[in-house]
């Protein structure tokens, strides 16, 4: 049997450590490489395509489906998807038919996993995997969020949307301010706001997103920018470049 070239990519390393001593038993299977972030999969995959890639979900920064639309969905080597915890996404992988691991997982689930990918390579079933790929893509931004999940240690956390005042960017992650509360997710704020439905959530500076549904007050600044007064007479202020959104919420 033809020996399948593994590609590990996920942030955690005690992951990346169960799934190589997990794969370490099979004599068909080596180990291509470890990424512990999605840019260093796309560089990966890039100088030397394996035959199949571990990809995790969720990772700060370059998310495993960053790397897919970096990449694009037509050059992807055949993937099995590691998510911790997202129903859509789950929901997503299985009606386009590519696999998924969900964490926690064990290794009789990985080790079957890999010998589905490697029936479907042998059998050139996945001719097609591009265009799943994208189908998966296309029905995730079509759909938006209605509640977000953050990782709190061991513990998962769902986070209703109309929890949320408003969002900023905190370098690959996203601080979701919840009234007294606040949430750290690891997803930047471009990607967020792909996910967001943009009539609750507004876009007003480069680092901030707002719950339309908190604005009590736009107040006029010099300069092209506004102020806007949130429930509990928080402001923020907004950057030049999104003067338009604000004026539409305006208008609106």
């Amino acid at each position: 049997m033809r020996t399948l070239r593994l590609l590990i990519v996920d942030d955690e390393p005690l992951i990346r450590l169960g799934i190589r001593q997990a794969v370490a038993g099979a004599a068909d299977v080596e180990i291509a490489g470890e990424c512990a972030s999605g840019d260093e999969a796309i560089e990966a995959i890039g100088s030397a395509p394996p035959d199949l890639v571990l990809l995790d979900v969720q990772m700060p920064g370059c998310s495993g489906l960053d790397v897919v639309r970096r990449i694009g969905p037509e050059r992807m080597p055949p993937v099995v998807f590691v998510t911790a915890f997202d129903e859509y996404a789950v929901q997503a992988f299985e009606v386009n038919a590519v696999d998924y691991l969900l964490k926690p997982f064990d290794a009789d689930r990985l080790l079957h996993a890999i010998d589905r990918a490697r029936t479907r390579i042998a059998a050139r079933t996945d001719e097609t995997l591009g265009e799943r790929l994208q189908a998966m893509l296309d029905a995730r931004e079509r759909r938006p969020a209605d509640r977000l999940v953050v990782r709190s240690g061991e513990r998962f956390e769902f986070v209703p949307l109309d929890a949320i005042d408003w969002i900023e960017a905190a370098d690959n992650y996203v601080q979701l301010h919840c009234g007294p509360k606040q949430h750290l997710l690891s997803e930047t704020l471009t990607n967020l706001e792909r996910r967001l439905d943009a009539r609750r959530f507004v876009r007003v500076h480069r680092s901030r997103m707002v719950n339309t549904s908190r604005i009590v007050a736009v107040h006029v600044l010099v300069g092209g920018t506004y102020e806007l007064e949130l429930r509990g007479g928080l402001r923020l202020t907004t950057g030049r470049q999104y003067r338009n959104a604000v004026q539409t919420l305006i208008r609106d």
